[in-house]
């Protein structure tokens, strides 16, 4: 049996050019798609509604697809890169382009029949209005009669 030198510099190098290789495949992978983003947003939770506003700059109100279901709303949307030539230096761009969609979940159930949209500015803004049930409410308890009930029976009187 022939002894064979461990050479673990070698071994490095083959393992560098692997991931060289991966990593190639990847970018040249991610080149065939179109970019894509997701707008932030903010969930607001008033008494009577849930307020959603989601930040969409460069977009016309148009060109949006909301969808409201009782758990969840979802955004989407495309925007689309204007095409400028530069005929001197170089030219720059940090603007998102491309095709967007996010879908939120919403904390409580809401009347998606009753939804108000608001889109200025580049700002959609979302009054979702809750359902019956999912309304804080007030409960009063009354305590004079504790004296002559049993503890945790207590006659509870719905505001």
């Amino acid at each position: 049996m022939a002894l064979v030198r461990w050479q673990p510099f070698q071994e490095m190098e083959n393992i560098r050019r692997q991931m060289d290789r991966m990593f190639d495949e990847l970018a040249s992978f991610n080149r065939d798609f179109t970019t894509t983003w997701t707008p932030a947003i903010e969930l607001e939770d008033t008494d009577d509604n849930l307020i959603l506003r989601a930040e969409i700059p460069g977009i016309e109100g148009k060109d949006l697809d909301v969808q409201v279901s009782k758990e969840a709303v979802s955004i989407a949307g495309e925007t689309r890169h204007e095409s400028r030539t530069e005929d001197r230096g170089y030219f720059r761009s940090e603007f998102r382009y491309g095709k967007f969609q996010r879908t939120i979940p919403l904390p409580v159930p809401v009347k998606n029949d009753q939804v108000k949209a608001e889109f200025k500015n580049g700002i959609l803004t979302l009054t979702l209005p809750k359902v019956e049930e999912a309304k804080n409410r007030v409960v009063k308890i009354n305590l004079e009669d504790s004296k002559t009930t049993l503890p945790g029976s207590q006659s509870v009187q719905v505001v």
